[in-house]
């Protein structure tokens, strides 16, 4: 049987997804891959999420198990093989970060981040907090606790079921790994609010989505997942 590198659970999913102009992901494309759009348009998504329980190669690190996540991903293919690209992924224990750079050579930064879910018998309400370069930045959702499984065709499935993850070995090759999960519920998004300063976050090249609303927004349920690592692509 095939042994995870990691194994979490991956809980609270708030996935905010923008449509791009397509040259701003080329040039970072690694090598082999090209961009996965959908009637012709590219997209990143913002995502926010929790990591709970996490196990590396089977070891709980204690202080390391539970932890909020913000990444922004865009959408790429390898043939028929779906999958994303990390621009930067945002943690707060020093240990995790370290360990995806050295594992994967992800672009992981290091910044004070939390998270809170509310929740009642009609609604689940979470809110992810990221200090960076001294100001705040936010990002609100609360959903209806009637979720639901989204068709294949619809966006939601588009931007949240993905199997592959693909970076760039320090020698430049193209690193792949795999994530296994069952789909994923929803939950009808009833409210959202994202106050993020993206040039300062993400570089001036973002700026532009300062003003930008996304053309989707999604609130998944999430669940326990497992990593795979499959090495530099063929």
């Amino acid at each position: 049987m095939r042994r995870p590198f990691l194994t979490a659970e991956w809980r609270n999913l708030f996935l905010a997804t923008y449509a791009v102009p397509p040259s701003l992901l080329r040039a970072r494309l690694p090598v082999g891959l090209e961009l996965d759009t959908r009637d012709g348009e590219a997209f990143v998504s913002l995502v926010a999420f929790q990591f709970i329980h996490t196990r590396v190669l089977g070891v709980p690190w204690p202080g390391y198990r539970n932890f909020p996540e913000l990444n922004l991903r865009y959408y790429v293919r390898h043939g028929d093989d779906r999958g994303v690209v990390f621009v930067r992924e945002i943690v707060s224990p020093r240990l995790v970060a370290w360990m995806a750079r050295i594992t994967y050579n992800e672009s992981y930064r290091i910044a004070p981040l939390t998270s809170h879910c509310q929740e009642d018998e009609e609604e689940r309400s979470l809110e992810y907090r990221l200090m960076w370069a001294d100001r705040e930045q936010l990002l609100r959702v609360s959903g209806r606790k009637s979720s639901y499984l989204p068709g294949p065709a619809s966006d939601e499935h588009f931007f949240k079921e993905l199997r592959w993850g693909f970076g760039r070995t320090r020698r430049g090759q193209t690193l792949r790994y795999e994530v296994a999960h069952p789909p994923w519920q929803v939950f009808p998004v009833q409210a959202y609010h994202i106050e993020i300063d993206w040039a300062s976050v993400y570089g001036p090249q973002w700026k532009f989505l300062n003003k930008a609303t996304p053309l989707s927004t999604i609130f998944a349920d999430g669940s326990a997942i497992a990593l795979y690592s499959k090495g530099p692509l063929p």
